[in-house]
């Protein structure tokens, strides 16, 4: 059964573990641009990150296991707190999003819920909004349930279109907030965001509709496994295996098929 990961920071990860991910079902994996680990201190060094994970690392994803590999590209929350710099990032990332392998804004939203976050994820909105891009939308670490209704809050006040976005990061305390609204819905299958087997117990809960599980593997303990080994633990559950295709394909690939540059063909 063919997956795509909508959610995969391989920057972090070496050419096997592409090659793992391609031998158990990834055909497809989207990249967000992330915290990778400190602050950057310059703005410059987000253009030169943002060029590795859009030119080498797709380049790497098709030599290394013949995966189709997408990138969104956003000033994530936690470097949006340094003004003057989030500043210059901003300004040149529309640039970006014209690249064709870019579907998307992300991963933008809360870390602290200070002022600074709220206007960069507020801008980065607009900036998606106008080109109709989907966003990838971060929910915070800590004070989660709070954060994921202050990120909707900001959404309905921006007006943006909430097809177009998926609350990621989600948890049995924020499920029910991300559901009142017309946005996806995603599950990160990671140590300290939500075990498979608890994202499995909440869709048989939810539901399906506009669901979507992810692995973002990256530099911290992850797996870039955790989809198809979620994919197969819902099958042993007994899953009809339509409905466990909906949710490790059909889903992501719906969802990213509302972007302009995203044409990938199982």
């Amino acid at each position: 059964m063919r997956i795509i990961d909508p959610h995969m920071h391989m920057v972090s990860r070496s050419s096997e573990d592409y090659r793992r991910a391609r031998r158990a079902g990834i055909e497809c994996c989207i990249e967000p641009a992330f915290w990778s680990g400190t602050d950057k201190q310059h703005a410059g060094s987000f253009f030169d990150y943002f060029e590795h994970i859009t030119d080498f690392e797709t380049e790497r994803a098709e030599r290394a296991a013949g995966m189709d590999h997408y990138v969104t590209i956003g000033l994530e929350p936690k470097e949006a707190n340094y003004p003057e710099m989030a500043e210059k990032v901003m300004e040149r990332i529309p640039e970006y999003l014209d690249r064709e392998n870019v579907v998307g804004v992300g991963e933008i939203g809360l870390d602290q819920g200070t002022e600074a976050e709220e206007y960069a994820f507020r801008r980065q909105l607009r900036m998606a909004e106008e080109r109709e891009l989907p966003v990838i939308v971060h929910t915070p670490h800590e004070n989660k349930p709070e954060g994921t209704e202050r990120l909707v809050e900001m959404i309905r006040e921006e007006d943006v279109t909430e097809e177009r976005i998926v609350i990621d990061h989600n948890t049995e305390h924020t499920i029910d907030t991300s559901l009142q609204t017309d946005c996806w819905v995603g599950f990160t299958l990671y140590p300290g965001k939500i075990e498979d087997e608890k994202a499995i117990d909440l869709l048989e809960e939810y539901g399906t509709d506009k669901m979507i599980l992810n692995s973002a593997a990256d530099w911290d303990p992850s797996n870039p496994l955790a989809v198809p080994m979620a994919r197969d633990k819902m099958i042993d559950r007994g899953w009809d295996r339509e409905e466990v295709r909906k949710v490790v394909f059909e889903n992501p690939y719906e969802f990213f098929d509302q972007s302009p540059n995203f044409d990938y063909e199982p």
